[in-house]
């Protein structure tokens, strides 16, 4: 879009205000106002993008200064929003209690191209995307320039879902800003829910994009996209993704949070209570980014491993990326390889469909497959054991459909009416003692053969957690007794790690010694 485009856009504005009010926006600089503000009794008022305002001095908007603009305007909706056919902009009412319209902001919508280009390579990956940051930093403007590219340059089916028409604009036809992109209108914000689930069964989308994701049932349709393979690029309320975590009404974006009671041991190795939060299930969104500002986005390219970290108190550094320092276009080759992966896909679809597939090959996915019920022990932290080790494996609700069963040791005596029936149907019994990480993982490696050689890279992942563990209880420590914790020695990433928890917590540590047993030593205070 060139800029002669946004100045027409603009004078479609400026034709509904008054004149004098025209007069003084023609005398001032227009191309980073982004709302003008008309209130009853009140100087008119221009908002700036960098935060200044500006005053209309030498009058005050009247009743006839609304109803002109009013006029001039198509009605208002439920949640008192209007706008002009063909263009962003946007006008919103404020009225008193008997109806009356006192107050009017102008939100003025721009084209503005080039806001994502540092993300235009995690946008290509076919990952579902949630963006946060407080209003007004330029969601919506990048859920714009998403479709576009994802339409018009990956030539993807994508369905916006326009309750407030911010994205595509007012009117019956889309602004041309969404390029290919479909929209459909939501009639009222609470059927918002409704809309979303109707596109897919419908309209038969590859992405769906939504503008604020703001209740409970919006939050549950976002789960039902995911889970029928749908791309979903989406905005939520919150500032940053701790704050979304600790919101009850949205958390399941990115997986939601449980309370776990961890055995005895556990806790202690941890060096936790015995009640900690956990992440609950897989997170809606792959990816998360936070709009710092206009230029700045914070990327947590896993959400799964971010939501973990902070429920764990380790430290997590999002990826920071800066819209004025542009990005380097893909290769030709990477955007052929996601098309050939979409072809490929494609192919696979159609061949089953044809029954062109080998019965062998299929039968021997399904038996690797392995189905566990659980008794008495924790779903939560199998789930996390089964995601963490990548296992072919899911928990089953019907023991005959099981292949093993993975019991409370509690509960081995006495003729429990599940455990017969797991002897009828000749299903072998694994035991656990506690519930802690490490006992339930040490028994599902065992119930599904799993070998140490397999879980090479697990295995660093637990010995990293161990030492984080060990770091946190020795902080601990040394902010209670005052005195200083030397560690076990670590290889030097795990000890980047454990540095990392000991500055967020304002503490000093220093690696001593030399080869294998280098080693963190915390001190009380301060070193000079």
């Amino acid at each position: 879009m060139d800029i002669l485009r946004f100045h027409n856009d603009f004078n479609k504005l400026i034709e509904i205000l008054p004149a004098d009010i025209v007069s003084f926006l023609k005398n001032t600089y227009i191309d980073d106002i982004i709302e003008i503000v008309l209130d009853l009794g009140r100087n008119p008022e221009i908002r700036h993008a960098d935060g200044k305002t500006e005053y209309i001095d030498n009058r005050l908007v009247t009743d006839e200064d609304i109803e002109h603009t009013i006029s001039l305007i198509p009605p208002f909706t439920h949640d008192n929003r209007s706008g002009l056919p063909g263009t962003l902009h946007r006008i919103s009412a404020i009225r008193n209690r008997q109806g009356k319209v006192v107050g009017l902001t102008c939100r003025i919508g721009r084209v503005v191209t080039g806001t994502i280009e540092c993300i235009k390579d995690i946008v290509i990956q076919n990952k579902s995307i949630l963006f946060l940051g407080r209003p007004g930093v330029g969601k919506t403007t990048k859920l714009r320039e998403i479709s576009r590219l994802v339409s018009d340059d990956l030539h993807k089916r994508v369905v916006i879902i326009d309750t407030s028409n911010e994205i595509a604009g007012d009117g019956d036809t889309p602004h041309p800003a969404i390029g290919k992109a479909r929209r459909m209108q939501v009639p009222q914000p609470e059927m918002q829910k409704d809309i979303m689930i109707e596109a897919v069964e419908n309209h038969t989308p590859e992405v769906i994009v939504v503008d604020e994701i703001g209740t409970e049932a919006e939050a549950q349709a976002a789960r039902t996209i995911a889970e029928r393979g749908v791309m979903l690029i989406a905005t939520a309320h919150g500032n940053n993704l701790e704050s979304l975590i600790k919101n009850p009404i949205l958390s399941d974006l990115v997986g939601g949070v449980s309370s776990v009671t961890l055995g005895d041991d556990e806790a202690k190795r941890r060096g936790s209570q015995k009640t900690v939060l956990e992440r609950e299930k897989q997170p809606t969104f792959d990816v998360v980014i936070e709009i710092v500002d206009r230029n700045t986005l914070a990327v947590y390219k896993n959400t799964a491993e971010a939501v973990d970290y902070i429920l764990r108190g380790w430290p997590i550094r999002p990826e920071i990326r800066k819209v004025d320092e542009g990005y380097k276009e893909p290769s030709t080759k990477l955007v052929d390889e996601v098309k050939k992966l979409d072809d490929k896909i494609n192919d696979m679809t159609n061949q089953s469909l044809k029954f062109s597939f080998s019965r062998q090959e299929y039968v021997n996915q399904v038996k690797d497959y392995k189905k566990i019920y659980i008794y008495a022990v924790s779903r939560t932290v199998i789930e996390k054991v089964i995601e963490r080790l990548d296992l072919h494996a899911e928990i089953t609700r019907k023991i005959d459909d099981a292949d093993v069963v993975i019991a409370h040791k509690a509960y081995s005596k006495g003729g429990n009416k599940i455990l017969s029936a797991a002897n009828d149907y000749r299903l072998p019994i694994y035991y656990v003692k506690s519930n802690s990480m490490s006992q339930i993982q040490k028994v599902v490696k065992e119930a599904l053969k799993i070998t140490d050689s397999e879980t090479t890279v697990q295995g660093y992942c637990d010995e990293a957690e161990k030492a984080l563990d060990e770091a946190n209880a020795a902080i601990e420590k040394v902010l209670h007794d005052g005195v200083n914790v030397e560690l076990t020695p670590q290889n030097q990433q795990i000890r980047k790690l454990q540095h990392e928890l000991i500055d967020q917590n304002n503490l000093t540590g220093e690696s001593i010694g030399d080869g294998d047993g280098r080693h963190i030593i915390i001190y009380a205070k301060k070193q000079d």
